[in-house]
Protein backbone atom coordinates (compact mmCIF):
# COMPACT_ATOMS: atom_id res chain seq x y z
CA UNK A 1 0.00 0.00 0.00
CA UNK A 2 1.36 3.66 -0.64
CA UNK A 3 1.75 6.20 2.16
CA UNK A 4 2.51 9.92 1.91
CA UNK A 5 6.05 9.18 2.00
CA UNK A 6 5.94 6.82 -0.84
CA UNK A 7 4.29 8.65 -3.08
CA UNK A 8 5.78 9.85 -6.49
CA UNK A 9 3.66 12.41 -8.17
CA UNK A 10 4.42 12.79 -11.81
CA UNK A 11 2.97 16.11 -13.87
CA UNK A 12 1.25 15.50 -17.16
CA UNK A 13 0.20 17.76 -20.05
CA UNK A 14 -3.60 16.78 -21.44
CA UNK A 15 -4.64 18.65 -24.37
CA UNK A 16 -8.45 19.44 -24.52
CA UNK A 17 -9.07 20.78 -28.06
CA UNK A 18 -11.70 18.72 -29.53
CA UNK A 19 -12.38 16.52 -26.82
CA UNK A 20 -15.72 15.67 -25.56
CA UNK A 21 -16.22 17.48 -21.81
CA UNK A 22 -17.84 14.29 -20.11
CA UNK A 23 -15.05 11.63 -21.56
CA UNK A 24 -12.10 14.20 -21.02
CA UNK A 25 -13.14 14.62 -17.35
CA UNK A 26 -13.38 10.85 -16.43
CA UNK A 27 -9.65 10.08 -17.69
CA UNK A 28 -8.17 13.26 -16.02
CA UNK A 29 -10.26 12.64 -12.89
CA UNK A 30 -8.71 8.77 -13.07
CA UNK A 31 -5.34 10.61 -13.52
CA UNK A 32 -5.66 12.93 -10.45
CA UNK A 33 -6.94 9.88 -8.63
CA UNK A 34 -3.97 7.91 -9.47
CA UNK A 35 -6.11 5.17 -10.57
CA UNK A 36 -3.95 4.60 -13.27
CA UNK A 37 -1.21 3.53 -10.57
CA UNK A 38 -0.31 -0.19 -9.91
CA UNK A 39 0.00 1.62 -6.19
CA UNK A 40 -3.45 3.19 -6.24
CA UNK A 41 -4.42 3.12 -2.14
CA UNK A 42 -7.99 4.84 -1.66
CA UNK A 43 -7.25 6.50 0.83
CA UNK A 44 -4.19 8.09 -0.13
CA UNK A 45 -3.21 10.79 -2.54
CA UNK A 46 -1.06 9.07 -5.09
CA UNK A 47 -2.41 10.64 -8.09
CA UNK A 48 -0.36 13.14 -10.60
CA UNK A 49 -0.91 16.85 -11.31
CA UNK A 50 -2.52 17.18 -14.35
CA UNK A 51 -2.09 20.34 -16.23
CA UNK A 52 -5.26 20.59 -19.17
CA UNK A 53 -4.55 22.70 -21.67
CA UNK A 54 -6.62 24.49 -24.52
CA UNK A 55 -9.80 24.04 -21.98
CA UNK A 56 -11.34 26.75 -23.96
CA UNK A 57 -11.79 24.25 -27.13
CA UNK A 58 -13.69 21.63 -25.12
CA UNK A 59 -16.29 19.68 -27.06
CA UNK A 60 -20.24 19.69 -26.04
CA UNK A 61 -22.23 17.12 -27.85
CA UNK A 62 -25.86 17.65 -29.29
CA UNK A 63 -27.62 20.78 -27.71
CA UNK A 64 -26.25 20.82 -24.21
CA UNK A 65 -23.86 24.38 -25.51
CA UNK A 66 -27.27 25.92 -25.42
CA UNK A 67 -29.61 23.64 -23.39
CA UNK A 68 -26.68 22.85 -20.20
CA UNK A 69 -27.30 24.80 -17.65
CA UNK A 70 -24.41 25.47 -14.41
CA UNK A 71 -26.25 26.83 -11.23
CA UNK A 72 -24.51 28.36 -7.62
CA UNK A 73 -26.23 29.38 -5.09
CA UNK A 74 -24.92 32.60 -2.66
CA UNK A 75 -26.48 31.31 0.37
CA UNK A 76 -29.63 34.06 0.80
CA UNK A 77 -32.82 33.31 -0.31
CA UNK A 78 -33.55 33.76 -3.86
CA UNK A 79 -30.08 33.53 -4.46
CA UNK A 80 -29.61 30.80 -7.19
CA UNK A 81 -27.42 31.88 -10.26
CA UNK A 82 -27.71 29.78 -13.32
CA UNK A 83 -25.91 30.12 -16.26
CA UNK A 84 -25.75 28.65 -19.50
CA UNK A 85 -22.75 26.56 -20.98
CA UNK A 86 -22.24 29.13 -23.89
CA UNK A 87 -22.43 31.72 -21.25
CA UNK A 88 -19.96 30.04 -18.92
CA UNK A 89 -17.40 29.91 -21.94
CA UNK A 90 -17.44 33.22 -22.32
CA UNK A 91 -17.01 34.28 -18.73
CA UNK A 92 -14.62 31.78 -17.45
CA UNK A 93 -13.61 28.83 -19.96
CA UNK A 94 -11.70 26.73 -17.61
CA UNK A 95 -14.85 26.19 -15.20
CA UNK A 96 -16.77 23.59 -17.56
CA UNK A 97 -13.66 21.56 -17.20
CA UNK A 98 -12.84 22.09 -13.30
CA UNK A 99 -16.64 21.44 -12.64
CA UNK A 100 -17.09 18.23 -14.27
CA UNK A 101 -13.69 16.88 -12.72
CA UNK A 102 -14.39 17.73 -9.63
CA UNK A 103 -18.01 16.23 -9.59
CA UNK A 104 -15.84 12.51 -9.97
CA UNK A 105 -13.71 13.21 -7.29
CA UNK A 106 -14.23 12.09 -3.54
CA UNK A 107 -16.36 14.37 -1.81
CA UNK A 108 -14.46 13.91 1.64
CA UNK A 109 -11.37 15.80 2.74
CA UNK A 110 -9.31 13.90 0.23
CA UNK A 111 -11.03 14.76 -2.70
CA UNK A 112 -10.42 18.20 -1.70
CA UNK A 113 -6.98 17.80 -1.29
CA UNK A 114 -7.06 15.79 -4.86
CA UNK A 115 -8.97 18.90 -6.77
CA UNK A 116 -5.31 21.26 -5.91
CA UNK A 117 -3.29 18.44 -8.41
CA UNK A 118 -5.69 19.70 -11.34
CA UNK A 119 -4.44 22.71 -13.31
CA UNK A 120 -6.83 24.25 -16.13
CA UNK A 121 -5.33 26.54 -17.95
CA UNK A 122 -6.90 28.96 -20.84
CA UNK A 123 -4.57 28.62 -24.20
CA UNK A 124 -1.59 26.76 -24.41
CA UNK A 125 0.43 28.46 -22.69
CA UNK A 126 1.06 27.45 -19.02
CA UNK A 127 3.92 28.17 -15.52
CA UNK A 128 4.81 24.89 -14.98
CA UNK A 129 7.31 24.61 -17.50
CA UNK A 130 10.06 24.18 -14.38
CA UNK A 131 8.51 20.84 -13.20
CA UNK A 132 8.73 19.44 -16.65
CA UNK A 133 5.49 18.17 -17.38
CA UNK A 134 5.28 15.19 -20.08
CA UNK A 135 2.45 15.10 -22.31
CA UNK A 136 0.05 12.33 -22.54
CA UNK A 137 -2.50 11.24 -25.08
CA UNK A 138 -6.02 10.98 -24.04
CA UNK A 139 -6.65 7.96 -26.32
CA UNK A 140 -4.13 5.62 -24.79
CA UNK A 141 -6.21 5.22 -21.67
CA UNK A 142 -8.83 3.10 -21.79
Amino acid sequence: MANAATVQPEWLIVDAENEVLGRLASKVAMLVRGKHKPTFTPHVNCGDHVIVINAEKVRLTGSKNADKEYQRYSGHPGGRTVELAKDLRVRKPEAMVEIAVRGMLPKNRLGRELFNNLHVVVGSEHKHEAQKPRSLDLNTIK
